[in-house]
């Protein structure tokens, strides 16, 4: 009798086992399934690696798939406007500004900046070194007109490099469309992004202007050098913004969300302030965390989460 209630509760065992692995209620239950998120940046987060490194780190944490489309501010924009994007990452605030009037955005947050710099050959044909930014434009347009030795590589791609660019002409007096563009071959528009415009700068041995977290990433394959890098026209701060769901329901608001609170989050802030100090000797981008004042934004914007 004992030896048949043994077998009896034997079975009961192997049936118990077998219908919980049948059904899957393990102590491992199966991972959710990722999440995609899409973003729309400007080159330099893209060249400089800081995206791919902040990208791995969010897919770990949040079990997602970082989808990078990488174009200038412009063409950004227009991915955001169309609903082809979940987040934006850009650096242009008067564009931005008028992005987020106009419904497309919203849930802006700055979580970083850095400063332009006018580059250009060592031996600096037009004698600029030191000089003020506008006033390096306006003498770069001076000699170029007579000096062949003279020439300027322009993004000419709309982004925000690019609007800085216009933004220092027209600071040195000059307007853009009719002084500046088509106004002799010392002028030239690469019509790429800010990595494939270094390297054609540097073929030409001409001058151009880079964010410096791109030059500083570049610098090893150019022979070209820092000769302007003071003034408050050269900020430059970047955001990230969430895509309008109420504009574009079929966009991931909830993952958008995680991703701009991530950048501004303690952690996130640290690993882009230390960024590139290893390899450079100083960071490519510095945290907008602690800065707001400095860079002209509201605490509000580089601080408050998304509720």
């Amino acid at each position: 009798m004992q030896r048949r209630t043994l077998f009896a509760v034997a079975a009961v065992m192997v049936a118990l086992l077998l219908i919980c692995g049948c059904t899957g209620t393990t102590t491992d239950p199966t991972p959710a399934e990722k999440q995609q998120l899409r973003i729309a940046t400007t080159t330099s987060l893209d060249d400089t690696k800081l995206l791919n490194h902040l990208s791995s780190i969010f897919e770990k944490q949040y079990n997602a798939e970082v989808l990078v489309i990488s174009a200038g501010t412009g063409k950004a924009l227009e991915y955001g406007q169309r609903g082809d994007v979940d987040v934006l990452m850009v650096h242009d605030r008067a564009r931005e500004d008028v992005f987020l009037a106009d419904g497309y955005g919203i849930n802006r947050r700055v979580f970083a900046y850095n400063f332009f710099i006018l580059i250009g050959p060592e031996a600096d044909p037009a004698g600029i070194k030191g000089m003020e930014p506008t006033k390096a434009f306006a003498t770069i347009r001076e000699k170029g007109m007579t000096d062949k030795n003279v020439v300027f590589v322009s993004r000419g791609d709309a982004s925000g490099t690019h609007a800085k660019e216009q933004a220092l002409w027209k600071g040195a007096g000059f307007n853009y469309s009719t002084d500046i563009q088509g106004s002799g071959d010392w002028y030239l528009e690469a019509g790429k992004g800010m990595g494939e415009t270094l390297t054609m700068a540097n073929e030409k041995e001409a001058y151009t202007l880079s964010d410096i977290g791109t030059y500083l990433a570049y610098k090893g394959n150019l022979d070209l050098v820092t000769l302007v890098d003071e003034g408050d026209q050269l900020l430059n701060v970047y955001c990230a913004m969430q895509i309008n769901p109420a504009k574009y329901p079929d966009i991931n608001s909830t993952i958008a969300k995680d991703w701009v609170n991530f950048m501004i989050s303690d952690d996130v802030q640290k690993e882009i302030a230390s960024f590139g100090v290893d390899k450079y000797g100083q960071p490519l981008f510095y945290a907008a965390q602690k800065d707001w004042e400095k860079i002209g934004v509201t605490e509000a914007e580089v601080t408050d989460p998304i509720a």
